[in-house]
C-alpha cells in the first residue's frame, strides 16, 4: 500500500503536459511590455501541465447524459484552456425523465467510465462527487444511520411521585435522575419493555433526564432521481460504513477507468448527537456524559456548563477527525483515488478536517471572501505537507448571467492571496446540443459554460489562472510563523449545543483573539500558517527551527488565550525546550478546558507555569529561558523582533498584498494591488536577490527586473496597476541574464480618437441586430434596436485613425469603458485580450491610417431578461429549480438594461520608455 505522498506523485505524473500559448502581450505602469519566452529560456513559465489548469465542477442533471454530448462538451472545456472536470449528479429536467440514468447503476458507471477515457485522451483529468446531490446520504442513510439531533425530556419529581409517561425502552439511550447534594442515579435498568419507569423518587427534588434522538429532517441536498434520502449521521461510524456500501457494489464488477480523485462538498450535515454518543464520549474523555446531563443542557453561572460543553464539541471534533472521516478517506486510498475535501461549516476544528484530505478545498461565497478563512484550507496543507489547496470558485460571484471574467480575475486572486493553488470553477451544467438557449443550468453557478456569453474570452482567464497555478505549485510554501488556533477558548461556552462555524458567518473567527491576530499579521505583511493541538504533537524543534511533516517554521505564536489543553501546553515547553521560540501574545494561558479530570490537569498546569520564570526584557515584553529555547509574552510585533523573524514591506508601506513560496534558486512572489490606485515604485522584498524576473500572469510576459541594493536590502522597481498582480522570481545565489523588463510611463496627454467607428454583431443571439456607424460610442442597448437590446455575444468595432500629429510611435491605447470584454488589434495585428479595468494596452501607431478593430463581448443578462419579458419557458428544472442569490424565484424580467459594448472614450497617450538612470532617480 502506497502512502498518500506517493500516490499523489504518481498521480501527476503520467498526466499529459500541454504547453500554454503565450499571447503577444503587455505591461504598463503594472503591465510593462516584456518579450515572448520559450521552452529553452531561462526566464520561461513552468510548463504548464494539465493540473496547473483550472478545473470545472460539472453538473450531471438527473444523469441524462449521452456520450456524443459528453465527448463535445469535454472537448470544448480542453480548448477553452481547462485542465479538468469534477462530476456531480443532480436533480433533473423536466421532459428528460425517460433519459435518467440511476447514479451508481451499469449504465451510469458506463459513462462516467466513458468520460474518464475521453478526458484522458484530451489530456484532462476527471473527479468525482462521493456523492450525489450534497452531503453523504441517501435512500441507504435511514434510521440509525440518518443525521440526528438529541431529545432530551425532563420529568420534575418529588418524592414519591414516579414517572407516568410511557417511555420507548428501544430509543431511550439514557435515564438518569439528579437530586439533592449531588446524587445521581442510573434508571436505565428500571425502564421496562413497556416503557413504563419504576421507580419513585426519594426525599428532595429530583430531575429525571431522558435521552433519545430524532432524525433531523436533513435530506441530501438537490440529489439526482433515486439518490434521495437522509444524510447520513456524520458522528457515527457504522453510518459511513454503511453508506460507502454501496459505492463497493458499484466498483466490484467495474473495470473501467476510473476518476482521479472523489469529493466530498462543504459540511451542511444538521446534526448533533448518534446512537453511540454516550460511549463515544466515554472513551475520548475518561468520563461518563450521563453523568453531568444538567451541565450539558444547561446554562450556569459556575462554569461548569461550558466546561462540559467543551468537552462535548471537543467529543465532536474528535469522532469526525479519528474515526468517521478516515473511514471515507481509507476507502478511497484502497481504491486508488485521491480525496478532495470541503472541512469548511463543521462544527470540529477544520485544521485537522481538511489536513485528512489529499486536496483541503475551500469555497468563497458570494460576497463572503474573507482570504483569512479560506487560510484554513491551505494552513493544513501547508502544515501536513499536501501539495495542492483547492477552491470551489464562483459560488454566485454575483446574479446570474452578470458575472464578468473581471470579477472572476479578482476572485481567484483572492483565492491565490489566501494560499490556494488549484482553483475549481463552480461551474458548468452538462446541457445536450437539443436544449435550447439557456441550455440546462444550475441554480447557484456563475454559469461558466459554452452558451453564456463571456466563454468567447474565457481563455485568457483559464490562461492567468494557469501560469499562477504553475506558480503556486512550485517549490514549498515559505511561511514563518505558525499561528496557533486555540479553539478551547471558542469551545468553552455554555449557550447551545455546537457552534456555527461557516465562510459566511465568521464571527467565531472574526470576534476571536485568532481572527484579529491573524488580521495583524496580514496586514503587517507576515507570513503564517494556522495550526491546531493535534498537529502541534507533530512538531520538532531542531536547530532553532520548527519542523512539521510540510515544512519548517522560525516561530510558534499563539494569540491571546485563556484556556490551552495540557497536551498542547506541555508540547510547546517541550518545543522550547529543544531551541525553539514560543510566543503568547498578551498573557500566558490560564487554565485548561473541559471537565473530565479537571483538578489533576489543572494542578500538572499550574505547576508548569510555576516553572516558567519570565522577567521583563522591554516595556511590552517578557522573556523566559527554557532549555535551548525562549518564550516570549507580550507585544506580537515585539516579540517577532526579537525572534529574528521579519516582515515583508510589500503590504506595511506600499499596500501590496502577496503569497510567497521557495525554490532551490531562490523566492516566488505572488503580488497583487488591491487599492483603488496604481502603483509605481521601488519596493523592498524580504530575501536577497542576485536577480529578480518579472512575470505578468495575464500576459505571459516576462522579464529581468531593475534592482538595488539599499540599506543591505534588495529592492525592485514595480509598476502595478489597481486590482493588477504581478509574479517575481527572486534568484537568491545567482545571477540571471537575458532580455530586461521594459518600464513605461504615460505622458498625461490624451488625445481622443475620433472617426466613424463600423460596428458589425458577429456571434452571439438571439438575433443578429444589424451593422451601423456612430461616430460618439455608446452602448448598444441604446440604439434603439430592439434586437440589439436582447442580445448577448460579440460585435466587431473597427475605426480607422490617424496617430496625434501624425507622429507615428508607442502610445498607451485606452479604450476607456468596456462592457466587458475586448479582443483589440491594430493594423491587423492582434495585441491582446482585456478582461479587467484599465482596459489599456501599448501600441505601435503608424503616422497615418492605423486600423483599429476591437472585439467586444458583453455579460448574457440582456439576453435572459428578454426571454423573463417575452414568458419563454426556460425554467425546467426539478427541485429547487431555479433561484436567484437571495433563494426566491429567479425573474429578470424587471432588471435594467446592461450597458453592452465599447462605450469608450478611447484615447491615446505617448509612452516613455524609462532607461536605468531615470529608474535610480525614482522613489
Amino acid at each position: 500500500m502506497i502512502n498518500k505522498s506517493e500516490q499523489i506523485n504518481l498521480f501527476m505524473k503520467y498526466k499529459s503536459a500541454i504547453i500554454l500559448l503565450l499571447l503577444t502581450c503587455f505591461f504598463y505602469e503594472g503591465l510593462i511590455v516584456g518579450e515572448k519566452t520559450s521552452a529553452d529560456d531561462p526566464l520561461a513559465w513552468p510548463e504548464v501541465k494539465q493540473e496547473m489548469k483550472p478545473w470545472t465542477w460539472w453538473w450531471w442533471p438527473g444523469n441524462a447524459v449521452d456520450t456524443g454530448n459528453i465527448k463535445l462538451q469535454l472537448e470544448q472545456f480542453q480548448q477553452a484552456g481547462l485542465g479538468g472536470v469534477q462530476i456531480i449528479p443532480i436533480y433533473g429536467v423536466k421532459g428528460e425523465e425517460h433519459n435518467y440514468i440511476k447514479f451508481l447503476s451499469p449504465e451510469w458507471m458506463k459513462m462516467m467510465g466513458y468520460t474518464v477515457a475521453e478526458a484522458k485522451r484530451l489530456g484532462m483529468g476527471v473527479d468525482m462527487a462521493l456523492e450525489s446531490g450534497w452531503n453523504f446520504g441517501g435512500p441507504y442513510s435511514t434510521g440509525k444511520f440518518a443525521n440526528a439531533f438529541v431529545v432530551k425530556k425532563i420529568f420534575n419529581l418529588s418524592k414519591g411521585n414516579e414517572i407516568i409517561e410511557t417511555l420507548s425502552a428501544d430509543s431511550i439511550q439514557a435515564l438518569m435522575a439528579f437530586g439533592p447534594d449531588g446524587r445521581i442515579i442510573n434508571l436505565i435498568n428500571k425502564l421496562g419493555s413497556e416503557g413504563k419507569v419504576n421507580w419513585k423518587a426519594p426525599e428532595g427534588e429530583w430531575h429525571v433526564y431522558a435521552i433519545s434522538q430524532r432524525f433531523s429532517g436533513q435530506n441530501v441536498k438537490r440529489a439526482s432521481p433515486g439518490s434521495e434520502g437522509p444524510m447520513l449521521n456524520p458522528f457515527y461510524a457504522p453510518a459511513m460504513q454503511h453508506y460507502l456500501e454501496r459505492f463497493d457494489q458499484a466498483f466490484s464488477g467495474y473495470n473501467g477507468p476510473k476518476p482521479d480523485a472523489v469529493f466530498q462538498d462543504s459540511y451542511e450535515y444538521k446534526c448533533n448527537w448518534s446512537p453511540d454518543f454516550f460511549s463515544q464520549f466515554e472513551e475520548l474523555r475518561g468520563y461518563k456524559l450521563q453523568d453531568v446531563l444538567p451541565a450539558l443542557f444547561g446554562n450556569d453561572s459556575t462554569g461548569k456548563a461550558a466546561r462540559v460543553k467543551s468537552d462535548y464539541r471537543q467529543t465532536v471534533s474528535d469522532i469526525m477527525t479519528m474515526k468517521t472521516n478516515p473511514i471515507w478517506i481509507d476507502w478511497a486510498h484502497k481504491h486508488e483515488f485521491l480525496t478532495s475535501y470541503q472541512a469548511h461549516g463543521a462544527p470540529a476544528n477544520w485544521l485537522d478536517l481538511y489536513a485528512e484530505a489529499d486536496v483541503p478545498e475551500t469555497e468563497m461565497f458570494h460576497l463572503d471572501r474573507n482570504p483569512l478563512i479560506s487560510k484554513f484550507a491551505s494552513s493544513a496543507a501547508h502544515v501536513a505537507g499536501r501539495s495542492y489547496t483547492g477552491a470551489e470558485t464562483g459560488t454566485w460571484l454575483s446574479e446570474h448571467f452578470t458575472v464578468t471574467l473581471g470579477e472572476l480575475k479578482h476572485l481567484t486572486d483572492e483565492m491565490f492571496l489566501s494560499g490556494i493553488n488549484h482553483i475549481f470553477y463552480h461551474g458548468t451544467c452538462y446541457s445536450p446540443v437539443h436544449a435550447p438557449w439557456p441550455g440546462w443550468l444550475f441554480y447557484a453557478s456563475t454559469e461558466m459554460n459554452p452558451r453564456n456569453s463571456i466563454w468567447y474570452d474565457v481563455n485568457t482567464l483559464n490562461e492567468y489562472v494557469s501560469r499562477c497555478q504553475s506558480i503556486l505549485q512550485a517549490g514549498k510554501p515559505d511561511n514563518d510563523i505558525l499561528l496557533y488556533w486555540p479553539i478551547s477558548d471558542l469551545w468553552n461556552n455554555s449557550a447551545g449545543m455546537l457552534p456555527t462555524m461557516t465562510v459566511g458567518d465568521t464571527a467565531w473567527f472574526s470576534d476571536q483573539p485568532i481572527g484579529r491576530s491573524a488580521a495583524d499579521l496580514r496586514n503587517k505583511g507576515y507570513t503564517f500558517d494556522y495550526i491546531s493541538d493535534h498537529q502541534l504533537l507533530t512538531a520538532k524543534a531542531t536547530g532553532g527551527e520548527i519542523h512539521v511533516p510540510g515544512g519548517i517554521y522560525k516561530v510558534i505564536m499563539s494569540p491571546q488565550c485563556q484556556l490551552i489543553p495540557l497536551k498542547t501546553f506541555q508540547q510547546l515547553l517541550l518545543l522550547a525546550g529543544s531551541g525553539a521560540v514560543i510566543i503568547f501574545q498578551s498573557h500566558l494561558p490560564e487554565d485548561v478546558p473541559g471537565w473530565g479530570h479537571l483538578a489533576e490537569r489543572r494542578a500538572e498546569f499550574k505547576k508548569l507555569l510555576s516553572e516558567i520564570n519570565l522577567h521583563e526584557i522591554s516595556k511590552n515584553l517578557s522573556e523566559a529561558k527554557i532549555g535551548e529555547g525562549r518564550i516570549l509574552v507580550g507585544d506580537a510585533v515585539e516579540a517577532l523582533k526579537q525572534a529574528g523573524v521579519t516582515n515583508e514591506q510589500l503590504v506595511d508601506e506600499y499596500g501590496l498584498f502577496f503569497v510567497r513560496r521557495k525554490t532551490q534558486d531562490g523566492k516566488y512572489y505572488f503580488i497583487v494591488n488591491r487599492h483603488g490606485k496604481d502603483f509605481s515604485g521601488w519596493v523592498t522584498i524580504g530575501c536577497p536577490a542576485e536577480s529578480i524576473v518579472i512575470m505578468n500572469p495575464l500576459t505571459g510576459e516576462t522579464g529581468l527586473g531593475a534592482v538595488r541594493i539599499m540599506h543591505d536590502t534588495t529592492q525592485v522597481y514595480l509598476q502595478i496597476n489597481r486590482g493588477s498582480s504581478i509574479i517575481l522570481k527572486a534568484f537568491t545565489n545567482h545571477q540571471i541574464s537575458g532580455r530586461k523588463w521594459k518600464y513605461y510611463q504615460v505622458d498625461n496627454i490624451s488625445t481622443t480618437i475620433k472617426g466613424d467607428w463600423q460596428i458589425e454583431f458577429m456571434r452571439g443571439g438571439p438575433v443578429f441586430p444589424k451593422s451601423f456607424s456612430i461616430s460618439n460610442l455608446k452602448s448598444w442597448t441604446a440604439l434603439g434596436d430592439t434586437n440589439a437590446q436582447s442580445f448577448a455575444g460579440t460585435a466587431r468595432y473597427d475605426v480607422m485613425f490617424d496617430a496625434p500629429g501624425l507622429k507615428g510611435g508607442k502610445y498607451m491605447l485606452n479604450l476607456g469603458k468596456v462592457c466587458q470584454s475586448a479582443r483589440v488589434r491594430l493594423n491587423d495585428q492582434y495585441l491582446g485580450t482585456l478582461i479587467t479595468s484599465p482596459f489599456s494596452i501599448p501600441a505601435d501607431l503608424k503616422p497615418t491610417e492605423n486600423l483599429l478593430e476591437i472585439d467586444v463581448t458583453n455579460v448574457s443578462a440582456n439576453r435572459i431578461r428578454d426571454l423573463d419579458r417575452r414568458h419563454v419557458k426556460w425554467k425546467i428544472f426539478h427541485n429547487i429549480n431555479f433561484v436567484n442569490i437571495d433563494y426566491k424565484p429567479f425573474d429578470a424580467s424587471g432588471w435594467h438594461l446592461y450597458d453592452s459594448g465599447l462605450l469608450g472614450p478611447v484615447t491615446l497617450s505617448p509612452l516613455h520608455i524609462l532607461d536605468s538612470r531615470e529608474l535610480q532617480n525614482k522613489n
